[in-house]
């Protein structure tokens, strides 16, 4: 006779355990102490195999049943319950132990230090870890909602840092892919997060663009005073168009000055695509002079503290400042800004040329590649016709932008 709640009830405990069966192999075992414990009997081949189902009357016998039946859905399919319980059971405690931070750090070392991502990347990444753990560090990834995602980021709204919350959300984003991509989660919730922040207003960096101004930048280069290898990276920075911190993580492995080529490898461009900078004539004589003095080994500019890491971050934008040109005047981003407003002026050039230069990538990947072997004549012709550009005003001397010969 199957159970009833009223039977389930008025079970009580002998002194040996025994079992009262309701239907299709499901019974309760009532154990000495009162204990009343679900269980499901069935057969694998010839072996009778049973497996727990939780106990009365936090498993209801509705409950139960319901569970019974998918036991026997799952050995029609081919399937073990108790062993599809025992993998549950350890997908669930992996699951649990998987925390946003865990998983964040995580990803942090496997895909960002093991694929060689700059330093400072690295670094604002565990930057922006902190911003978000004490709201969701300790939560396990695949439970966590959108809006407990979105709480920190409003608190970081509050405060004005409109474009810190756009970051951490893009980071938080990252590992969520990261978790989906390793079983830990099934989606990332800030995807449904866009629009529901304030969009920061760009960031416009200080950038010359008068050529008599440039000409006394160039030439305060040449008459500054500070440490020799900020000196080479301030001569050198104008002429090769790359981002600063680019130009910072340089290493002389990346350098063949004899074809006259730099090779930045895909790990520390901002499109994480390699790019290739063609060298002027005036630029390669300054890496052969800082070669010589220094070694070509490791980084072209170390730190001063150590030759295991890069030159610091705010190294150009601080000598600018001894040298007293203000943060509104020029920074050192700005230097890109200023070669290709200069060069798009000079009417000597195609902007494709000017923005492959710039390592502003194609979206289309065929286009691309095709473009960057179209263009690079161009570039290699452009590169030099600036770098003589940047000499005769630095003298003082046409500052109408010359004919490209």
């Amino acid at each position: 006779m199957p159970l009833t709640d009223t039977r389930l009830r008025a079970l009580k405990p002998k002194a040996k355990p025994y079992k009262v069966a309701d239907e299709r192999g499901l019974y309760i075992e009532v154990t000495p102490a009162g204990g009343k414990h679900w269980r499901f009997r069935y057969r694998i081949g010839k072996a009778q195999k049973k497996v727990s189902l939780g106990s009365y009357p936090v498993v209801s016998l509705k409950d139960a049943r319901e569970a019974a039946m998918e036991a026997r859905q799952t050995i029609g399919s081919g399937g073990d319950p108790a062993v599809e319980k025992r993998k549950q059971k350890i997908r669930d405690e992996f699951l649990s132990a998987s925390t946003f931070e865990a998983v964040a750090r995580e990803y942090i070392e496997q895909i960002m230090v093991q694929n060689g991502r700059a330093e400072a990347t690295i670094v604002k990444a565990n930057y922006f870890l902190d911003k978000l753990a004490p709201a969701i560090g300790n939560r396990p990834i695949h439970e966590i909602e959108p809006f407990e995602v979105l709480a920190p980021l409003k608190r970081l709204e509050a405060t004005g840092k409109h474009e810190t919350a756009k970051k951490c959300r893009s980071f938080a984003g990252r590992v969520f892919r990261y978790g989906v991509a390793t079983t830990r989660c099934q989606s990332d919730p800030t995807s449904l997060l866009k629009g529901a922040l304030i969009t920061p207003k760009p960031t416009h960096y200080a950038a010359i663009l008068d050529p008599e101004k440039l000409g006394g930048l160039l030439r305060a280069i040449d008459d500054f005073e500070g440490y020799t290898l900020t000196k080479f990276a301030l001569k050198i920075a104008p002429h090769v168009f790359v981002r600063p911190g680019e130009l910072r993580h340089a290493d002389w492995a990346e350098f063949d000055l004899d074809e006259g080529v730099w090779r930045i490898p895909a790990g520390k461009m901002k499109a994480r695509r390699a790019h290739a900078v063609p060298l002027s004539k005036q630029v390669i004589s300054l890496f052969e002079e800082l070669g010589t003095m220094m070694g070509k080994s490791g980084y072209v500019f170390p730190s001063a503290r150590s030759g295991l890491r890069p030159m610091s971050e705010n190294a150009l934008n601080a000598a600018f400042r001894r040298m007293g040109f203000s943060k509104e005047e020029v920074t050192a981003h700005g230097l890109r800004a200023t070669a290709s407003t200069l060069l798009n002026e000079s009417g000597k050039w195609s902007s494709d040329a000017i923005e492959r230069a710039l390592a502003h990538g194609d979206s289309n990947a065929i286009r691309g590649v095709y473009h960057r072997g179209k263009h690079w004549s161009e570039r290699v012709k452009m590169s030099q016709w600036w770098s003589d550009y940047l000499d005769s005003i630095k003298l003082g001397g046409d500052l109408v932008l010359l004919k490209a010969s």
